[in-house]
């Protein structure tokens, strides 16, 4: 149940900024979980403590491929920061 909570990390330059100090990671996550199950799901996935989690849903952008429009898929995020001491190996 708790993989299931975790879809993937997300990797772009700002959460890869983020990850710099080894305390804050970006998870993408199903968009019905909360931050209690979010926080339980990586305490027993990675064997670490979580200090905080922070959510938000992502809005759709436009996109547009010659003539025809469309928008991306939104999901929600998950910005969890670990006590100290606790690290994720990526």
């Amino acid at each position: 149940m708790n993989s299931e909570i975790i879809i993937a990390p997300v990797i772009t330059e700002k959460s890869q900024a983020l990850a710099s100090n080894g305390k804050t990671f970006v998870f993408k996550v199903r968009k019905d979980a909360n931050k209690t199950q979010i926080k339980k799901a990586i305490e027993d996935l990675f064997g670490v403590k979580v200090a905080s989690v922070n959510t938000l849903n992502t809005k759709p952008k436009d996109k547009r491929v010659g003539r025809y429009t469309g928008k991306t898929k939104t999901y929600k995020k998950a910005i969890v920061t670990l006590v100290d001491g606790a690290t994720i190996e990526m």
